[in-house]
C-alpha cells in the first residue's frame, strides 16, 4: 500500500478534522468539522455567514488536519474549495446535497422534511475541498 493511501486511510471515509482557512489578516482560522471524505474530496457543511465560508470566498485555499485519539498519526489534506449555493428551497439541489451528506455522516434523520427547512432556514452550505496534496506522519 502506498504512502498516499495510508494517509488516505488516516482520513478515513467519515470523521471529525480541522479545517484551516485563511483569515484576512493572512493568519490561519481553524474549525472543528464533521466530514465526509471520499474520491478525493471532502465535503461538510456550514452556514454561509459563517468565517470559514467567508474565509474561502475570499480565498478558496484549504487545510485539513485529522489525527488519530492518541495524536500518534496524522494526516493533512490541502486543497481548493468549492461551496455549493446556499440552501434556498427545501428541495433545490443544495438542500439535496445537504441531505445525502447527513445520511452519510449520521444515518437516517427522523424528520426529512423538519431537516430540509431547517437547511433553508440557516442558510447552508456545502463546502468540497479537493485535495490536490496530501502529506503527514504515519508513526
Amino acid at each position: 500500500m502506498s504512502e498516499q493511501d495510508r494517509l488516505w486511510q488516516v482520513i478515513g471515509g467519515t470523521g471529525r478534522g480541522v479545517l484551516a482557512t485563511v483569515k484576512r489578516d493572512g493568519r490561519p482560522q481553524l474549525s472543528n468539522v464533521d466530514y465526509l471524505a471520499a474520491d478525493g474530496v471532502i465535503r461538510f457543511s456550514s452556514t454561509a455567514d459563517r468565517a470559514k465560508v467567508r474565509n474561502l470566498r475570499r480565498d478558496p485555499r484549504a487545510s485539513f488536519y485529522v489525527t488519530t485519539s492518541g495524536g500518534g498519526v496524522y494526516a493533512v489534506a490541502e486543497g481548493v474549495a468549492e461551496l455549493s449555493a446556499t440552501a434556498a428551497d427545501p428541495h433545490d439541489a443544495a438542500v439535496g446535497e445537504l441531505v445525502e451528506l447527513y445520511r452519510e455522516i449520521r444515518g437516517e434523520h427522523p424528520d426529512w422534511d423538519e431537516y430540509r427547512a431547517a437547511m433553508v432556514a440557516d442558510g447552508r452550505v456545502v463546502v468540497r475541498i479537493h485535495v490536490d496534496r496530501l502529506y503527514g506522519w504515519l508513526g
